[in-house]
This record gives structure tokens, sequence and C-alpha cells, in this order.
């Protein structure tokens, strides 16, 4: 059985049903109950748990679990303001938590997530940063106290590899598209549309879609299914341990993908016109990530390296509504 702690969210939602679909037992833990329920009907097990609560942990089973996979996190996107307490309650002491569920059960294997911002300072057009290239980071701004804690629950779990013998792996993640419940984020605690969300909503309205600042910034992101699949590429490796990049591998210049939603997402004749003002300040920082350590200890290969396909299958999805009964008005 594979034990998936946040399978109410996001990426939760892509991976169990990746998993099932592949054979596996799924036992799925979460705190949404409108998704734990949505899995129950497909008479997948559902436990609701929170991980910072040490006694929900005795909720879930001694045995027969294989390896853990952990989703459960506090982001900057979903908060409404910058709590670093909380933060470290979730991401720090919650990793804890169930680092010693595992330890006390025998459950050698466990994979979790953190952000490619920490190695932000180092960002660079065109240059792949390595997986084990060294932290540097911002210690300001809203996503401060969400590294620092990511950082802190990555290291706990290359401890409890050097000190009990676990298969620990962290995925360094960069932004994850597909349908989800994203369309809106907090930044610094205000409310804003994703810059995809609004470039896809203009396309589709056949409006104009402008591209402020430097329209060859250039960014490597990641389809959610590429991210399930290398979840159960690692799960079958015996030699897969700590921290890893995954993403496509390939940068996407702002105007390459302004034009591919524009292709894919406006229909009929009037599709939108694609304006440059470049004297207008973007915010965005080029950055590539090295996917070849990945590639070599569990045969990570993407399949969404070309972001008009990414669009393409976004768009299949968005379309055939096959997501949302699992996350309902939460998609747009």
């Amino acid at each position: 059985m594979i034990l998936v702690i946040g399978a109410s969210g996001f990426i939760g939602s892509y991976l169990v049903e990746g998993l099932i679909a592949k054979g596996y037992d799924v036992l799925a833990a979460g705190r949404r109950k409108n998704a734990l329920q949505y899995f129950e009907r497909k008479n997948i097990p559902t436990v609701e748990l929170d991980i910072v609560n040490k006694d929900d942990f005795k909720k879930l089973p001694t045995k027969g679990v294989e390896a853990v996979i952990l989703l459960a996190a506090l982001l900057p996107a979903n908060v409404t303001e910058d709590d670093s307490y909380r933060y470290v309650d979730v991401n720090i002491t919650g990793t804890l938590n169930v680092l010693e569920y595992c330890k006390s059960n025998g459950i050698k294997k466990i994979i979790s997530t953190t952000s490619y911002a920490d190695i932000q300072n180092k960002w660079e057009k065109d240059v792949p940063l390595a997986a084990d290239t060294s932290r540097d980071f911002s210690f300001s701004g809203d996503h401060a106290s969400y590294i620092i804690t990511k950082n802190a629950a990555t290291d706990f779990i290359l401890h409890y590899n050097a000190e009990y013998g676990m298969q620990g792996i962290i995925f360094r993640l960069p932004p994850v598209y597909g349908v989800g419940p994203h369309s809106v984020i907090y930044v610094n605690g205000v409310t804003y549309k994703s810059g995809l969300q609004v470039f896809i909503e203009k396309a589709i309205a056949g409006e104009p879609i402008s591209i402020y600042g430097d329209k060859n910034v250039s960014r490597d992101v990641v389809s959610v299914k590429d991210v399930v699949a290398a979840f159960i590429q690692a799960l079958n490796s015996s030699e897969a341990s700590g921290l890893y990049n995954i993403s496509s591998g390939v940068s996407y210049t702002l105007e390459e993908q302004v034009k591919a939603i524009v292709d894919v997402f406006s229909e009929g004749p009037d599709k939108s016109e694609i304006k440059y003002e470049p004297e207008k300040k973007n915010n965005s920082t080029s950055y590539l990530l090295d996917i070849s350590k990945a590639q070599k200890d569990f045969g990570y290969t993407p399949v969404f390296t070309n972001f008009h396909r990414l669009m393409e299958d976004y768009k299949y999805d968005l379309t055939n509504g096959a997501l949302q009964a699992f996350f309902g008005d939460r998609i747009k």
C-alpha cells in the first residue's frame, strides 16, 4: 500500500489517480472532506489527517505500508498572511511527525517535495542548475518563511536517511501546470489571478494579451502528469535517495508561452493580439533546472517538454471536466 498524505490537494488528486491506474493499493490521507468523499465514491480508502496533530497518526495502519508520499504543506499561495509559526508547525513539525510514523512502523521510503526557490539567487537564463546546487535564496518577502521551513523539512529527511537508514527522496519542483484550484493565488496576503489564468482567459475571449518587460525571460515549468510519473518511477527505484530536480528540463520564453496559449485557447477568426510593453516590469526571472540526476537514478523522462503540447493537454483536461467532481467550483 502507498500512503499519500496531502491527497486532497492539486498534485495529490492526480497522483492518487495515477497510482490506482498503475495497480497500486492507495490510502488517501488529507484534510478536505469533499475530496476524501470523492475518493470514497471510487472505493479508494481514505483517512482524515492533520499532520500537525500527532494523535491523528494513530488512525494510520502500522503494517502493510511500503512507502509514504508527503505532499501536505503550507504554501504562500494559499495563505492570507505570513504566519511563521504556522509554517513551522505544518512544514517542519508535520514532516517530523510523518518521519517518526515511518520510523516507528518500519517504512523505509518517503518521498516529499520542496521549492525551486531555495536556489533563487542562482537562477540564470539558460544555465541548468544541478540538483546538488547549494542553497541561495531571499530572506525577505512572502516566500521566506516557506523556504526556510521547507529547507528544514528537507534536512530532516536527509538526517533520517543517514541516521536510520531510510530512503528519503525530495523533489525540487518549479511551477507545476495542470487543471486545479489555483486560478487565484495569494501574494503577500492579497489575492491575484495567476499569470497563466489571465493569459488563458484573455485568449479564450479573444482579447489582447500584453507581455510586460523582457519577452525573452525564460522559465522551466513542469506538467503535473510528469510529476506523477516521477513519483511512480521513484517508488520503483531501490537506489533513489536525496534531492532531485523534477521539471521539464527545458526553458520557455515568455513570448513562446503566450504564443502557445493564444494558438491553443483562442478559437475562431478573432485570435488574441499580442502586445509588447517592455517598459513595464513583469517580475519574472529566467531559470532552468538540470534533471540529469533523476534521469540517471530512476529513469525520469518528462513527456511534456513542448509548451504547446502542455497547453493542449491542459485544455483537454479543462474542457472534459475530468477533475470537476474533485475540485468542484474551485476550478475556473
